[in-house]
């Protein structure tokens, strides 16, 4: 294939929750992969998944509910820690400390579902991810969600009255369920061409190689 052949396009199916560190560092590397390859094959589509669809819509206080979870303060801060390094190692960073709070992501999807109809569902789930880990903003308030939305181009007040209503709300949850019954118990997970299921994390290096096979094809 000539370096300067159309590559063919290729769907990214990306199921992630917002508030889940491994979808903010696998969406740093997957970021890092395509700006290295400004000519990549991907078109990026989201999915709602909520690792903690029973939290309530107020939120819960994260370091309380992940020390109740994982076994206490030591378990959470070796884990923290993890996260940290492998942030690193992928050229990204990560404070899983600066969010104070754990929110009901089910609106922050509703807003990223919207951006996908309006075409900015890139940008929309990229400040979504900032404002919570980079900011630690509490990205399950309506006017917080409103804002990061205007941010991408959207129109602020509208998306604050959909997000005061139940707009979307079932059939959200109900691709939520779907997605479960189909095998996705985990996130973040990508679906390549919509035949190849890969879980987790992925380094840079991963997605590059990716890129290049697809162009050998």
């Amino acid at each position: 294939m000539s370096s300067d052949a159309p590559q063919k396009e290729v769907r990214l199916d990306i199921f992630i929750d917002p508030v889940c560190p491994w979808c903010h560092i696998g969406m740093q590397n997957l970021e890092n992969a395509l700006a290295a390859h400004p000519g990549h094959p991907f078109r990026l589509f989201w999915h709602p998944f909520r690792l903690n669809p029973d939290i309530p819509k107020a939120g819960v206080d994260k370091r309380e509910y992940l020390e109740a979870r994982f076994g206490g303060k030591e378990k959470v801060d070796e884990v923290n820690q993890r996260l940290r390094q492998v942030a690193q190692d992928a050229g990204g960073e990560i404070d899983p400390d600066r969010p104070p709070r754990l929110p009901n992501t089910l609106d922050a999807h509703r807003v990223i579902d919207w951006a996908g109809i309006e075409g900015v569902q890139h940008e929309v789930v990229t400040r979504i991810l900032q404002a919570y880990w980079d900011e630690g903003r509490d990205i399950g308030d309506a006017e917080v969600l409103a804002d990061i939305a205007a941010s991408a181009g959207m129109d602020r007040a509208a998306t604050l009255r959909l997000l005061q209503s139940d707009a979307d709300k079932a059939e959200l949850i109900t691709r939520e369920g779907e997605a479960r019954r189909k095998g996705v118990n985990s996130v973040p997970t990508f679906l390549i061409g919509q035949k190849y299921v890969v879980n987790g994390a992925q380094p840079p290096k991963f997605w590059a190689d990716v890129i290049q096979e697809i162009a050998k094809t």
